[in-house]
């Protein structure tokens, strides 16, 4: 296609959403609440994978040392710990004396049946360990208890599994409900361009007899359905932009960031939900029509 018949075919696509004003409101409004649907969909299934990891990362992995152990078999745990960042986010050590302190804390009023007891002789070393995901817990346990020194490695095993299955459901869903939203968008916008090329039956017939090409005849409606699916997601975008920072900012008000129950803040959504909506609108509506077009249209 030359370069003066791209742009006369941007101009006729232009023009066509001018001319038929009620069909482009029916397919913004088509495609603007499946994208606001698919906006939805994604923020709850950010937030859900967002708080799953955050349990997952508490401290789920609990090791003793042996009572006595030696401080090379202290460095050779703390030695394996540091060295595999892709897998231990992080770990906390606590000694007899740190363990002994702790006890007479959490007895408080209680704490001075503590006050003759020999915590070097009776407390171990314990180390404390946050995983970056929990789908690690089973081979960092296996690979803890074969250091020697340690006594024993606890862990919530039920917990690391039902995290590990939940994440992967939920990503599971969200991949087939944009599956399916996108599938039901694309019908809908081809039946909205279908009642459009209906339309203009005439001003096609006329365009085919004097040599016109079918490329030239589609290219207008492809545009057209591109630039309502622009105008839909940027739409979309705005709308659950402020939905979400308006839900975000009463429901957060007085809960820090790295709370277990804390949701993503917009901002560090709004870039991603843009993205979604601008590729999904543009490919919805451009997708949309030229299989409208082909489909419904001898040219």
């Amino acid at each position: 296609m030359s370069p003066r018949a791209f742009w006369n075919s941007l101009k006729e696509g232009l023009q066509g959403i001018v001319r038929h004003p009620l069909v482009t409101v029916a397919s913004v409004s088509t495609i603007l609440l499946m994208l606001l649907i698919m906006s939805i969909f994604f923020i709850f299934s950010a937030n859900a994978r967002f708080i799953m990891k955050k349990v997952g990362q508490q401290p789920p992995i609990e090791v003793y040392m042996k009572i006595g152990c030696t401080q090379e078999q202290m460095d050779m745990t703390c030695e394996y710990l540091n060295t595999n960042p892709d897998k231990i986010r992080s770990y906390h050590a606590m000694s007899p004396e740190d363990n002994y302190k702790r006890f007479r804390k959490e007895l408080g009023e209680s704490s001075s049946i503590l006050d003759e007891f020999d915590y070097n002789t009776y407390l171990p070393y314990t180390i404390t360990v946050q995983l970056v995901d929990p789908g690690y817990s089973d081979e960092v346990v296996m690979r803890l208890q074969a250091i020697p020194g340690i006594d024993k490695v606890m862990q919530e095993s039920n917990v690391m599994k039902f995290l590990t299955r939940a994440t992967h459901v939920v990503n599971i869903a969200t991949v087939v409900a944009f599956g399916v939203l996108f599938l039901i968008s694309l019908f809908i916008i081809s039946n909205m361009v279908r009642i459009s090329v209906y339309s203009r039956s005439t001003e096609i017939a006329i365009m085919k007899f004097v040599g016109a090409t079918n490329n030239y005849i589609r290219f207008p409606y492809i545009v057209e359905g591109a630039i309502v699916g622009l105008i839909s997601a940027l739409c979309a975008w705005g709308i659950t932009h402020f939905i979400y920072s308006g839900i975000y900012s009463r429901a957060m008000n007085n809960v820090e960031l790295s709370s277990t129950y804390a949701l993503i803040p917009m901002q560090n959504l709004t870039f991603y939900i843009l993205l979604l909506c601008l590729a999904s609108g543009v490919f919805i509506g451009s997708i949309g029509s030229g299989i409208a077009v082909r489909k419904y249209v001898k040219v």
